[in-house]
């Protein structure tokens, strides 16, 4: 095989990568930069949405504008995009300059991480097919552990700029090897008479409304809150107008005809719950530590770690595995999610006590388990993919229905936190409600106040072995998934050396 498309998927892969820093780093070190912009907790939340609006609408986009303006033109376009919109959020003057900032550099982020599988599935012949797709899966399984990392490493020992500055070198290496790699196809503008002008602004109304409720619907009091009630209604009518639209459109940007086909429809949902399901793994763990321990994301970050160092082992291990005819990417699937959900339920065990080293143990069963499930299930939904020329349609699917997952899982956090929070709360004061303290006595207070703390801090520990258990759940709803719809499947080397 020809190694300068190599290269080029290489630089793809680079750009992917940082656009995934953009905004998990941003979100592990959210709290420094809120500080030095003097931003409070509710406003800062639209620093988050905002970006998950405009990555959603991007990821429904790339494909389709690569196909019409070349891969390698708009490769360029898009690193070019979300390096000035990064470079520039330091220097912004106030908080709306920024979070126009911050909605750009989504969409730049958006049309970067689809054009990977894109870029995979026309230039990985099918002998390495699969290890392609493990080099994708590192956007799902590497990135969210390293951010923590590289997070704690600019927030603590250098200076929080540099969050955004991070972007500047490995941007202008990712935009040599794609100049140098990709090839230069012809555009087809014609394409433009037939873009869909309708499911483009049904997908922004869309996936905008439902990005903004998600980050913002618990801290409004949900349908206690009138804004909240008018993005239900958008969501509610966008959504059946957008798959109206795009069954029926000529050139779509969604091809929904693919989910017909139930190992893809696997993949596009299997992908959602197990990005869910991998909050369990990096979000959850960080912030105990920081919450209840007291830790900075220096201290805290070596068991996001492990996971991330072992998927440079793990992935290519895995597409070893799944390159024999015997193994069945099914029976793989059920491995890593058993593997995985033992993890979540070793991990509700937790108690007041725990610091990083109890996590050790169930964070290796993630590092081995994460791999296992999300290169079975990308090899299973790229194999029902017929040619090249779907390439596109399939990344768009995929990718903006991936896109929602960080906003859902979000959500669903902060539920579990408010609901099994406050269960929890009130169960512990009635246990001691009944001591009485003398309003006089000054040890009487201070014993008041250690109660009160020790409530807090039991009431949060509680809540977190909830939420292990909660997530757990998602990996066994997803285990049912994989034994009711994806059918047997054979390894691309095989598969396609029929045809």
């Amino acid at each position: 095989m020809p190694i300068k498309p190599l290269i080029g998927l290489l630089g793809v892969l680079v750009a992917a990568l940082n656009a995934e820093f953009n905004e998990l780093v941003m979100s592990t070190a959210l709290v420094d930069v809120r500080g030095a912009f003097g931003i409070s907790h509710d406003p800062g939340l639209w620093i988050e949405s905002l970006y998950a609006s405009g990555v959603a609408c991007g990821m429904a986009l790339a494909p389709w504008l690569a196909v019409t303006f070349t891969l390698r033109r708009f490769t360029l376009f898009a690193i070019s995009l979300v390096c000035c919109a990064t470079v520039l959020i330091p220097f912004a003057p106030d908080l709306s300059a920024m979070l126009g900032l911050r909605l750009i550099q989504g969409l730049g982020g958006g049309f970067t991480i689809p054009l990977l599988m894109t870029t995979a599935l026309r230039v990985l012949a099918p002998p390495i097919r699969l290890y392609g797709l493990a080099v994708y899966a590192l956007t799902a399984t590497f990135t969210p552990s390293i951010s923590t990392s590289i997070a704690a490493f600019w927030t603590d020992i250098v200076d929080w700029r540099f969050v955004f500055f991070e972007a500047l070198p490995l941007d202008a290496v990712s935009a040599v090897l794609v100049w140098y790699g990709l090839p230069q196809d012809p555009p087809r503008y014609e394409r433009l008479r037939q873009f869909d002008w309708r499911g483009f602004l049904l997908l922004a109304v869309g996936a905008g409304s439902l990005t903004t409720l998600m980050y913002h619907g618990d801290h409004q009091d949900w349908f206690n809150s009138e804004e909240v009630c008018v993005l239900v209604l958008l969501c509610v009518v966008a959504f059946p107008l957008l798959a109206l639209n795009e069954w029926f459109h000529p050139l779509p940007l969604l091809k929904l005809q693919m989910l017909k086909r139930r190992n893809f429809a696997y993949g596009v949902l299997g992908l959602f719950l197990f990005l869910v399901l991998s909050l369990s793994s990096s979000l959850v763990p960080q912030t105990y530590l920081v919450e209840i321990q007291g830790y900075r994301a220096l201290q805290g970050h070596w068991i996001t770690l492990l996971i991330a160092l072992a998927q440079f082992l793990m992935l290519p291990a895995v597409a070893f595995l799944l390159d024999h005819k015997w193994a069945d990417a099914r029976g793989v699937t059920l491995c890593g999610l058993a593997l995985i959900c033992a993890a979540c339920i070793g991990s509700a065990t937790i108690d007041a006590s725990w610091n990083r080293e109890q996590f050790y143990l169930w964070q290796s069963l993630q590092a081995v388990g994460q791999p296992m499930v999300v290169v079975s299930l990308l090899m299973i939904a790229t194999n029902a993919v017929q040619g090249p020329a779907e390439g596109p349609f399939a990344s768009a699917l995929v990718n903006t229905t991936r896109s929602l997952a960080a906003p859902v899982g979000t959500c669903i956090l902060e539920l579990i936190e408010r609901w099994r929070g406050a269960l929890h709360s009130e169960r512990l004061v009635d246990q001691v409600g009944q001591t009485r303290f003398h309003p006089m006595s000054g040890d009487a207070v201070g014993r008041a106040e250690q109660v009160a703390r020790a409530v807090q801090t039991q009431a949060s520990v509680l809540t977190t072995a909830d939420t292990f258990l909660i997530l757990c759940a998602f990996g066994g709803a997803l285990a049912l998934l994989v034994i009711l719809l994806p059918v047997r499947t054979f390894p691309p080397r095989i598969l396609f050396a029929k045809h």
